[in-house]
């Protein structure tokens, strides 16, 4: 059956192990991350047992990277894009530059040729698309500043290595012809290459802002009007699908970097949250494949025969990289805590290195030898990534490090406990929160609110109202409310596990508060009642309610 199926046996497997260990690492309190990781070993060709296809693992894998970047452009602008820029395009490209520098170094160090150096060094410095995105959305961070700005570096990044693995080719062609003095027909194709590639870039760029800004949201509009739920799904995975495709086969660009753009220009539809929420579970469950992806690559005697170039590859990721774009970010005037932010989201390599690695060793400037090694540096430093994320929000809850959104014109500020007593605390800011505060504002009922976008939040502090821009779910954020001495908590994040650790923490500081929390379904209601929450509301059900009270009082 195993052979005659094996997509459906590569599928079956990697999700059911990937499940399992990752129940087992969250059991552990440890990120699940490793247990996704640690799957793909165990279907990987280096341990005994089943072993998967991983051809065809790395493709589903891929579909995750579509995914994944098509929901972060969802959540951006090409306004927000250009605001970045002046800090995104010279940090990446000076980011990439000190990393390579220090991966040519350790080449040196080892022997290998000046060619070998390079490609090694370039596979070291780029970032993982959906190691960095996962981590800004499990924190909420994507449309935060320091978000918009790691989002934007990765997209150069993402660029820069567009542009790397087309001109790969010919560069390997002048290292080989070095000895026989032709270097100069090999500039010459440099040059024409590079220009063609730059071209076809900017004409993807330009239909995408031109066109796609009106033909993407008229199609969807179109397939909404037509009521059917399962069409407007499937519309939305074919464009994302089909841009990222399209723009990989026509324009010479990443898949990621496709997708991203068709997000973009679909996020100035008012239906491209209804986009991102269809979205939303093949979107994990494909990332999770990637992480299973990585793991099949872990050879455990490739790690102990290279340990200590291993450990410094690793140092040079983990650590050169992360100064240097903190130093980057430093230089250009951003506080402390959005620097911090951007080194920890770096702190890791992933698929545009092995796929360099990969073209690296068919075009003879890299060896198998160095290849193993920059595969085993990418696992090491996506397990060591969440803890780097541990250790950012301790320093940064102890610094009281803000965005640069709350820290106008680069005056630090501290979140501080409010000052007040017998008030409410209103948790989420969005179309839910948003009406509970005018409601609160107009009944004279003081009460603080807490959103993570600190952006929703600048009418309520130009009124006068305390707020708080980070995520309640964080202990020592959320104790700056005073839920000790408030008289209500309103949870009106739409997600049920994030409420559902607010709920808890705050029954824990206050067992006679009153806590009302917003849900989804029965399921999830019950789930925030269990944890604490006086009473909860489910948005379907009053407005069904609603419904029925208007119809008993309409005239006849």
């Amino acid at each position: 059956m195993e052979h005659h199926t094996p997509l459906i046996a590569a599928i079956v497997g990697a999700i059911v192990l990937a499940f399992i260990l990752g129940a087992v690492a969250h059991r552990l309190r440890i990120s699940p991350l490793v247990g996704y990781l640690l799957a793909g070993v165990a279907v990987g060709p280096f341990t005994p047992g089943f072993v998967a296809d991983q051809a065809l693992i790395t493709e589903l894998a891929e579909i995750g990277v579509i995914l994944l970047m098509f929901g972060v452009g969802l959540h951006f602008s090409l306004k927000d894009l250009l605001a970045v820029k002046s800090i995104a395009i010279p940090g990446a490209i000076g980011q990439i530059a000190v990393a390579t520098l220090l991966g040519w170094g350790l080449a040196w160090m080892l022997g290998w040729p000046l060619s070998n150096g390079i490609v090694f060094g370039l596979a070291l410095s780029v970032a993982s698309t959906v190691v960095l995105l996962r981590a800004l959305q499990e924190r909420r961070l994507v449309e935060s500043t320091e978000g918009r700005i790691a989002v934007g570096w990765l997209i150069v990044e993402d660029l820069f290595m567009v542009l790397t693995l087309v001109l790969l080719p010919p560069l390997a062609g002048i290292a080989s012809s070095m000895e026989t003095g032709e270097a100069g027909a090999g500039l010459e194709e440099i040059a024409l290459t590079l220009g063609i590639t730059l071209g076809k870039v900017a004409l993807f760029v330009a239909v995408m802002l031109v066109l796609g800004r009106k033909a993407v949201p008229w199609l969807l509009h179109y397939i909404a009007h037509t009521g059917s739920r399962e069409l407007f799904r499937l519309a939305v995975l074919a464009i994302a699908l089909g841009i990222a495709f399209g723009a990989a086969a026509l324009f010479g660009v990443s898949f990621a970097l496709g997708a991203f753009f068709a997000g973009m220009v679909l996020a100035e539809s008012e239906l491209s949250h209804r986009a991102a929420e269809e979205t939303l579970p093949l979107r994990d469950a494909f990332a999770v494949l990637f992480f299973v992806s990585v793991g099949m690559l872990l050879n455990p005697s490739a790690m102990l025969d290279q340990f200590w170039p291993l450990v410094a590859a690793v140092a040079i990721v983990l650590f050169g990289k992360s100064i240097a774009a903190f130093l980057i970010v430093r230089a250009f005037g951003h506080p402390t805590g959005v620097a911090l932010v951007i080194s920890a989201s770096l702190a890791q390599i992933g698929e545009f290195s092995f796929i360099l690695a990969g073209l690296g060793v068919a075009f003879g400037v890299l060896t198998e030898q160095a290849q193993d090694l920059i595969l085993a540096t990418a696992i090491v430093s996506i397990l060591l990534n969440p803890t780097a994320f541990v250790l950012l929000d301790r320093f940064r809850s102890r610094l009281g490090a803000a965005s640069v959104d709350d820290e106008k014109a680069g005056v630090k500020r501290e979140i501080h406990s409010t000052t007040l007593t017998g008030h409410s605390i209103l948790v989420g800011y969005g179309r839910v929160g948003s009406v509970i505060g005018e409601g609160l504002r107009q009944d004279a009922t003081p009460f603080i609110a807490i959103d993570t976008r600190s952006q929703a939040l600048e009418s309520l502090a130009a009124a006068g109202v305390e707020t708080i821009s980070g995520n309640a779910a964080d202990p020592a954020l959320f104790a700056a409310t005073r839920p000790e001495v408030a008289r209500c908590l309103f949870v009106a994040v739409p997600n049920a596990f994030e409420a559902g650790a607010i709920v808890e923490q705050a029954r824990a500081a206050n067992a006679a508060l009153p806590i009302i929390a917003r849900a989804h379904s029965d399921a999830e209601a019950r789930h925030l009642v269990s944890l604490g929450a006086t009473a909860t509301v489910i948005g379907e059900t009053e407005l069904a309610l609603e419904m029925l009270r208007r119809a008993k009082v309409a005239p006849a």
